[in-house]
């Protein structure tokens, strides 16, 4: 298939190195063009020079963007990708249910545009493990089967547009709340004198642990000897689009306005750039 991708940050290139290796025809585009120059050295593949470009060289257009704005300046405009001629248009981005719904009533006619976000790290992305929630049915999601496959182990197909992106953001604000409330375990137990490691390895041996517990682990212990995987700016971002939601909705989310605060405070704090396993040092450095 002819596929187009826009977005080559953390999980972008991984799900593009994915998409190539199973054998589909793919156009890259990026806003940094180094950077998917040499993504398409390294996969011999090809390089769109706008948005439109890309839109004529592919069937399907998968973008994997940062948030809201950025995916609408790359598919409005006389040189966004709804300006070339593809016929169907992945958003796998964290994005609003708003935002969704923008799409589909600028898309073209005859067109289709289906909100499907992923749930998993860079490693899920890297092994083509992620979880795929797609706002559409069983039948529509059909004809981008092989595409799906090639980045996820499961297509959960949620009915109606915009149901991807209010999926992924309640997975998110779980993630998030699980994040925060990590950091405050974790200095709770080293106020009383157990170590780090000491309290991790109960952790992750109790009822409590989440599989990201596990895989951020390295994360959590030393944060500075690793590469940042997900930033306090995105789950502070994540968080107000959740919150907006949650109003819109009529829904109270209590412990997600408090996670959000606290994700505001470290991100004026100088936390932003920093991975959000960074917030357990935020929590250290702001006892009572």
């Amino acid at each position: 298939m002819r596929v187009g991708f826009a977005g080559l940050g953390r999980m972008g290139a991984h799900m593009v190195r994915n998409l190539s290796r199973a054998g589909n025809d793919v156009t890259l585009w990026n806003r940094s063009i180094g950077k998917a120059q040499s993504l398409a050295a390294e996969l011999d593949c090809a390089v769109a020079n706008s948005p439109r470009a890309l839109s004529n060289a592919a069937e399907v257009i998968v973008t994997m963007l940062a948030d809201d704005p950025s995916s609408k300046d790359v598919h409005g405009g006389s040189e966004g990708l709804f300006a070339g001629s593809a016929q169907t248009y992945v958003e796998m981005g964290t994005m609003s249910p708003d935002h969704i719904a923008w799409l589909a009533k600028q898309a073209p006619a005859g067109t289709r545009v289906i909100d499907a976000p992923v749930s998993g790290a860079i490693q899920a992305a890297a092994d083509a493990q992620l979880v795929i929630m797609a706002g559409c049915t069983p039948e529509e999601a059909a004809p981008l089967t092989p595409i799906f496959q090639a980045m996820g182990k499961e297509t959960r197909c949620l009915g109606q547009s915009g149901s991807g992106a209010v999926m992924k953001l309640a997975v998110n604000s779980l993630i998030h709340g699980i994040n925060q409330t990590l950091a405050e375990a974790m200095t709770l137990a080293e106020a009383a004198g157990i170590s780090p490691e000491t309290a991790f390895d109960v952790i992750e041996a109790s009822a409590a642990c989440a599989p990201m517990l596990k895989y951020r682990r390295p994360l959590y212990l030393n944060e500075a000897e690793h590469d940042v995987t997900f930033t306090v700016a995105l789950a502070r971002k994540d968080m107000e689009v959740t919150a907006d939601l949650a109003r819109k909705l009529g829904t109270d989310m209590p412990q997600g306005l408090s996670t959000l605060e606290i994700l505001k405070k470290a991100e004026s704090e100088g936390y932003a750039a920093r991975d959000m396993a960074s917030i357990l040092n935020y929590m250290r450095e702001h006892k009572l």
